[in-house]
């Protein structure tokens, strides 16, 4: 019988989650707990669209919604030749097409904003399958934004929110200027901000963001810019109007987003959990457990190990004669291991209370040639990095002029809108 009714609904956590079975059937259709689910129905096929919930793996997911086991090997399998399974994602899209009897149509997992994974029968009713990466069809725009921090808008988030962007744009700029600004402590009323940036555009999802391309902020009345250059042979970096470069050896931070200090370097502190004073070389970071914590610079791993007092801890090897060591994480990032090599910004563990702490907290240390230095003092005295090559600086004139002009057009957008509220 083709009649295809609907067995049981219920809601999830996050959100409505239809189960369906087809007509005579004797038992309830396992729960897909885990997952957060559409499905629409055909005479032939289901059509599954949702979100991957979390702790799901792929077998998991696709099983949960009907694919026979056959079917979930075979797509594994297939998908492992341009897609490791186990980077698959919490809260990213998917969708199954199957058959009534749980045989494969097609099977679609976004991976990032940019690409997408497909999987399909190489003809129909075929068992072999092909997996493909594919590019999101999405439309490139260039926009730009401008704000000011000031009694209504405090923090540069509520700013940038305030100009009709968010917060993955405001980190993004809090970036590229971390080498100039500790935006911890030395953001105050009165600073702006402007940049010109990519968009990127999709029919079915909201705009997601390219790269900045300019940038500029105010700060105390100390005017910063910023430039996004690629130099002949090299990755794309930013620069200041004389193509000087806003890189510094070490990040300002070892935490992916902006930080709260609860605890500066001191060679005479009281430690609160042993309620003695001793040394403390480094710096505390409150920050919620689970918080990604990532390479203050490039270099080896020196040792992942757990200790009564430290906790997890990361300690990295860099050139100069630098060390850095990373205290009281709750996990350590997946290849952190003695020996690995370790890219500037790169997750080495996460944000944790493990150790000799009161709560979750990184403890941020830094030695240079053996002995205990303070990272925030070492970090302001560090020399930029390379500059725009001489045999460039005419292409870098041309890309700096048209990113001015961009600020400009930012600013007077900003200027506009702020009259038109005012009348």
């Amino acid at each position: 019988m083709a009649t295809v009714v609907r067995c049981l609904s219920w809601f999830t956590q996050r959100g409505l989650l239809a189960v369906v079975c087809l007509a005579g059937c004797h038992a309830e259709a396992p729960a897909p707990a885990a997952l957060n689910a559409d499905i629409f129905l055909s005479p032939d096929t289901a059509l599954i669209r949702g979100l991957v919930a979390p702790s799901t793996t792929l077998d998991e997911m696709l099983r949960a919604h009907g694919l026979s086991a056959d079917a979930v090997g075979r797509l594994i399998d297939a998908a492992r030749a341009v897609f490791d399974p186990r980077r698959m994602r919490a809260a990213q899209p998917f969708l199954i097409e199957r058959t009534h009897d749980g045989g494969l149509r097609q099977f679609e997992y976004e991976i990032d904003a940019a690409s997408f994974l497909r999987v399909t029968p190489v003809a129909l009713g075929a068992e072999a399958l092909r997996a493909e990466v594919l590019p999101i069809p999405r439309t490139l725009e260039e926009a730009a934004a401008a704000g000011m921090v000031d009694d209504a808008t405090p923090s540069l988030f509520q700013a940038m929110d305030a100009a009709g962007e968010n917060a993955e744009l405001t980190m993004a700029l809090a970036r590229i200027f971390a080498g100039e600004v500790d935006f911890n402590t030395e953001v105050q009323p009165g600073d702006r901000f402007a940049l010109a940036f990519e968009r990127f555009v999709r029919p079915d999802r909201p705009p997601t963001y390219g790269a900045i391309t300019a940038a500029e902020f105010i700060n105390d009345g100390r005017l910063i810019r910023a430039v996004r250059f690629t130099p002949p042979g090299g990755r794309p970096d930013y620069f200041d109007e004389q193509g000087r470069s806003l890189r510094r050896f070490l990040l300002r931070s070892p935490l992916k987003f902006e930080p709260r200090i609860t605890s500066r370097f001191s060679l005479r502190r009281l430690h609160p959990v042993l309620h003695t004073t001793r040394a403390h070389r480094g710096v505390d970071y409150g920050a919620p457990t689970g918080a990604p914590v990532v390479a203050a610079a490039g270099g080896t791993v020196v040792s992942a190990t757990y200790d009564s007092a430290n906790g997890r801890m990361v300690r990295l090897r860099h050139a100069g004669g630098y060390e850095s060591y990373y205290l009281h994480l709750s996990a350590f990032a997946a290849g952190i291991r003695r020996g690995a090599r370790i890219d500037q910004g790169q997750a080495i563990g996460r944000v944790g209370s493990t150790g000799l702490a009161t709560g979750p907290h990184l403890h941020y240390g830094l030695q240079k040639n053996g002995r205990w230095v303070d990272p925030l003092r070492e970090h302001r005295n560090m020399p930029p990095g390379d500059p725009v090559p001489s045999t460039a600086m005419e292409a870098f004139r041309a890309a700096r002029d048209g990113a001015l002009e961009r600020l400009s057009s930012a600013h007077a957008s900003a200027m506009s809108a702020v009259v038109t509220t005012s009348n």
